[in-house]
């Protein structure tokens, strides 16, 4: 643990007392006794959070989250009150001010320990929200280049990321799990780069050194992927949703739960999504007619208990919607 926690107080003593009670919990601490010198300090290291008294000389606690809150790196470091003041029009200007929590003198150790904790965690679950949606808008930048190199494929990924999500809801897999599954399936053709547009967009049947070259894009894609460590855990998308349960598949002809489950669920999602969509060498197929299909390669190609979860989820989508619409029709 090495956050950093600056901490503003006047009284010598209780700021002492502050930074042992910080320090042997392995926070990192910088002090300042009033609030110009805890600006200054906030200017040339943005903590991780700030606790402040309000009566300080030079620079008041109010004054202090003011300056915080205008400066660009001050948005979103909690920042936490400290002080003896007690009556609710100095908490009430703390919260118009946006200060995160207000603690009273005396205070108990345990009291400012708790307080401390929960705003860093909530500091640490921003931090990962802001920068998995920065991964994610490269995701989806990297997905529409792929796209953007075959004439038939237009939303493609976006449908297959919404097919993958919803059947790994259904199977009960974790938040964690989800936001993985999330770029991983709009990555999962991504070795497609490196094949040459001519073969991705070819009408008629693929040569035999064509259909090798497109069958290379798996480990392409892996390749291209395991260097890059936010981008990592997407691996099994990208290497595994050719694989068969039946070991027929390809890059690696791994079978049954020798396949990671991602590469599993991929494989059903993409080829549903393939055979509902118009392809340069046919038209798509009708819903019903991909689930039966599916449901024939169940233990062949797909994995039998997932893909029996995917066609329930796509069965009862079918009925809800007619339902609605039936009561639509009547109203």
């Amino acid at each position: 643990m090495d956050e950093h926690i600056l901490v503003a107080e006047d009284n010598l003593g209780i700021v002492n007392v502050i930074e042992d009670l910080l320090v042997m919990q392995g926070y990192r601490v910088t002090k300042a006794v009033n609030g110009q010198e805890a600006f200054d300090a906030f200017s040339h290291e943005t903590p991780d959070l700030i606790i402040s008294d309000i009566m300080m000389p030079r620079m008041d606690g109010f004054q202090l989250l003011e300056a915080v809150r205008s400066h660009p790196r001050g948005l979103g470091v909690p920042f936490l009150f400290l002080s003896a003041r007690t009556e609710q029009h100095a908490t009430s200007r703390a919260r118009t001010l946006g200060a995160d929590d207000y603690i009273c003198k005396p205070f108990a150790p345990e009291e400012l320990l708790v307080a401390v904790q929960a705003k860093l965690e909530r500091r640490r679950a921003l931090q990962s929200f802001d920068t998995r949606s920065a991964h994610l808008q490269t995701v989806i930048m990297l997905a529409n280049t792929i796209e953007a190199r075959e004439s038939y494929t237009r939303g493609h990924v976006e449908r297959v990321q919404h097919y993958a999500l919803d059947l790994a809801r259904a199977l009960g897999w974790s938040n964690e799990s989800l936001a993985v599954c999330e770029f991983g399936a709009l990555l999962h053709d991504i070795g497609k780069v490196a094949v040459p547009r001519m073969i991705l967009n070819k009408r008629r049947k693929l040569l035999y050194n064509e259909w090798q070259a497109l069958r290379r894009h798996p480990q392409l894609g892996a390749h291209m992927l395991e260097g890059i460590d936010h981008l990592r855990a997407a691996l099994p998308y990208v290497q595994a949703h050719h694989e068969r349960w039946d070991g027929l598949g390809y890059p690696l002809g791994l079978a049954g739960t020798e396949i990671p489950r991602e590469g599993r669920l991929l494989t059903i999602v993409d080829a549903f999504d393939a055979m509902t969509s118009d392809r340069p060498y046919r038209r798509a197929m009708s819903e019903e007619f991909a689930l039966r299909e599916l449901r024939r390669q169940a233990g062949l190609q797909f994995d039998p208990e997932m893909v029996e979860v995917f066609i329930s989820l796509r069965e009862n989508k079918t009925h809800s919607t007619s339902t609605s619409q039936n009561s639509t029709d009547n109203t």
